[in-house]
């Protein structure tokens, strides 16, 4: 008579096919207990997700239409005196031709070429430059030595004669850079 040809290994897993299916049955009845109540979820006026529906009594805020920004806001035309900035000339080969520049306002270093140069520049010398994007960040373009304004000059007045009666020997105004003479020298330049 022939064997059974059932063995260990083929008992072991018809018993974990029978469990999986079991187990499969059990979540099928659990989902179609479950309320279509209890699988929705809401959303508050703060955007957070919530298990409760909304209060329909409480009021709710209104939003204009005109104050929700979708994208970038616009930027205002800016005055062609704004984007000319001022900065100091941190480094610059002139044999290569390029260098930094610091700028006063942000410390931010901008490179610079010879090419976007109006005035030969040195370091440590006070610029005014405008930037443009390149591709690897900001490039200043039209670099200018600065010149500080000076107030306009008051003409002076000329110096008046003295009058008739008066010495013109009197002792000269002593400049402020003059250093004073010592007291041997005045008596030497006397005599």
């Amino acid at each position: 008579m022939a064997r059974s040809q059932e063995s260990f290994g083929k008992k072991e897993r018809e018993k974990k096919k029978q469990k999986k299916k079991l187990e499969k049955e059990k979540k099928k009845e659990h989902r179609e207990k479950q309320s279509l109540d209890d699988m929705i979820a809401y959303v508050d006026e703060h955007g957070n997700i919530t298990s409760t529906p909304p209060d329909p009594t409480k009021k709710k805020e209104e939003v204009k239409l005109e104050d929700i920004e979708i994208s970038v806001s616009r930027k205002e035309d800016m005055d062609p005196e704004d984007l000319i900035r001022k900065g100091v000339v941190s480094y610059f080969n002139e044999n290569k031709g390029y260098g930094f520049i610091r700028d006063l306002d942000t410390q931010e270093s901008i490179f610079v070429h010879l090419n976007g140069m109006v005035d030969q520049v040195h370091e440590r010398d006070t610029v005014t430059f405008e930037t443009e994007k390149g591709p690897k960040g900001l490039n200043a373009i039209q670099v200018k030595l600065y010149v500080k304004e000076k107030p306009k000059a008051v003409p002076e007045e000329a110096p008046k004669a003295a009058p008739e009666g008066e010495d013109k020997a009197a002792p000269e105004a002593k400049s402020p850079s003059e250093p004073e003479k010592p007291a041997e020298d005045k008596e030497q330049a006397s005599e």
